[in-house]
């Protein structure tokens, strides 16, 4: 009889968050589950990963880890630390608040797929976008997850997994959208104060969020009530560079070749 197909299970809110639990749920009659997270929050690390210290890594039940270090930190010690074999998908959620268009920078949740898309292993991001019923957005999930697994190689290529971001409305209407990842504009704002004699402190952020709604992007199919599905590159390369910035580019080069 063949193995069930291992998947990992991560997040950035920590490894008590509900939105978690809703997933492993979900996910539990698809594979083998491995659930290994942050042992606290770790909202907006990004892909930052610690190299220099130890993690304190803590069993906490039967494949159910907590790694007190960043998201990624979590995907990397599961994959290459505490998995008897190769995943066959990683799934990190479900984020509480929405990882849409320019967030996917900031995000844990985004980035822990990412690790596993960087190694070769398809990543799938979930966010719920508003609220903490998160039902709806774990049973899409699965289903996606389910058609990934059944992919096998189709979900590789040239050596990456692909990476998916789902973004779900708290009630979503019928039908999921294929996005392009929008803009957020978060309010650019630090609050700075006295602390003592001679220290200061600094808060940076603000409300509220404003949302590009350009028909086609992640934020509008959210807005308007459907959930999101966007495919992300691995690959940071602005392929129209030189259409864009022709001038600049133009001198740029130019002074590089200088002796």
């Amino acid at each position: 009889m063949p193995r069930r197909p291992l998947i990992v299970l991560t997040n950035d809110d920590g490894i008590a968050a509900p939105g978690l639990r809703a997933l492993e749920a979900a996910l539990r009659p698809l594979g083998e589950l491995w659930t290994v997270a942050p042992g606290d929050e770790r909202s907006t690390t990004s892909h930052s990963m610690n190299l220099r210290r130890p993690l304190r890594v803590r069993r906490l039940g039967p494949r159910r880890w907590a790694v007190f270090g960043t998201p990624v930190d979590s995907v990397f010690v599961a994959l290459f630390g505490l998995l008897p074999r190769r995943a066959a998908l990683v799934v990190s959620g479900i984020n509480f608040g929405a990882n849409l268009g320019t967030d996917t920078i900031y995000s844990g949740t985004v980035a822990a797929a990412r690790e596993a898309a960087l190694r070769g292993i398809p990543g799938l991001a979930v966010s719920l976008s508003e609220g903490t019923g998160y039902g709806p957005a774990a049973a899409l999930a699965a289903r996606l997850a389910q058609r990934v697994l059944r992919a096998g190689a189709a979900a590789r290529a040239d050596g990456r997994g692909v990476l998916l971001n789902l973004n779900v409305p708290p009630t979503p209407r019928p039908g999921l959208r294929l996005t392009r990842l929008g803009r957020r504009h978060y309010p650019e704002e630090v609050t700075v104060r006295r602390r003592g004699a001679r220290g200061w402190s600094a808060r940076i952020g603000g409300f509220p969020v404003g949302s590009d709604l350009t028909p086609g992007t992640d934020t509008r199919a959210v807005h308007d009530g459907h959930p999101s599905l966007s495919v992300l590159t691995l690959d940071l390369t602005q392929r129209d560079a030189r259409r864009r910035f022709p001038g600049l580019l133009t001198r740029l080069v130019r002074e590089g070749g200088r002796r």
